[in-house]
């Protein structure tokens, strides 16, 4: 390797490696405003200003995506989705201690 080449090769190697690095030890910055086509993301957490989850949609553990909707406090309000045991959807309301308290669905005893 030439002189020359040196002073274009290894000014941009370690550029390279500067910007590689500053992705990894400085996060980014809070995006204010996203408009994208198409989002492709494994979970979606809404959380308010004191870091209450608010709302969450994603995967359940036995498969199925599930919304989950929670009151002012964070606690279980709604959700939608599929229930593991039967692998059907339904809807979940869910009492003041969070637990469900009525389910709506298809393949559901308690449906009205």
């Amino acid at each position: 390797m030439s002189d020359r080449e040196r002073w274009t090769v290894y000014p941009l190697l370690f550029l390279a490696l500067g910007l590689a690095m500053r992705a990894v030890l400085v996060p980014p910055a809070e995006i204010g405003e996203l408009d994208v086509v198409r989002l492709l993301c494994r979970e979606i957490v809404v959380r308010d200003g004191e870091g209450r989850v608010m709302l969450h949609l994603g995967r359940i553990t036995d498969g199925g995506g599930r919304i989950e909707i929670n009151d002012p406090e964070g606690d279980a309000l709604m959700s939608l989705g599929s229930c593991p045991p039967q692998a059907s959807a339904a809807i979940e309301f869910a009492g003041d201690d969070g637990e469900v308290v009525r389910r709506i669905g298809p393949d559901v005893e308690d449906a009205p």
